[in-house]
């Protein structure tokens, strides 16, 4: 699937001079409580890259149905962002450290148990830089 998404995202990455781009995925968290958050585990590139992100594309893919009301943000260790969908593009971490790992965030709002539990199978990132 990662690859997929790739050639499917290829015609957005602009790879001139100076620019470039890195992919990480993992697999997901799960959730079982309303009103707390579940954290996916750091995508970070696996080589050294310098620069600013320009641009990052996400994926998530749930075990199940979708919870209503269910907010998810990806965040870098200085900002985060909300998403909507499970996936997409962004250029709202434009000028964060093309370096810095990515988690994603996931929050269902409200109290109690959460049933059925969210799962989430994969989690993806394509972050272009320049």
């Amino acid at each position: 699937m990662s690859r997929l998404l790739l050639l499917i995202l290829f015609p957005l990455m602009t790879h001139a001079a100076g620019e470039g781009a890195w992919q990480a995925s993992g697999v997901g968290a799960t959730l079982s409580h309303r009103g707390i958050s579940a954290s996916s585990r750091a995508l970070a590139p696996s080589q050294p890259v310098s620069g600013v992100m320009t641009m990052v594309a996400w994926r998530y893919e749930l075990i199940g149905p979708t919870p209503a009301g269910l907010n998810v943000r990806l965040c870098s260790l200085t900002r985060c962002v909300e998403i909507e969908g499970q996936s997409g593009t962004t250029r709202e971490l434009t000028n964060v450290a093309a370096n810095e790992p990515l988690r994603f965030v996931w929050e269902v709002p409200g109290g109690g148990a959460l049933f059925p539990t969210l799962k989430v199978r994969t989690n993806q990132v394509i972050v272009n830089y320049r």
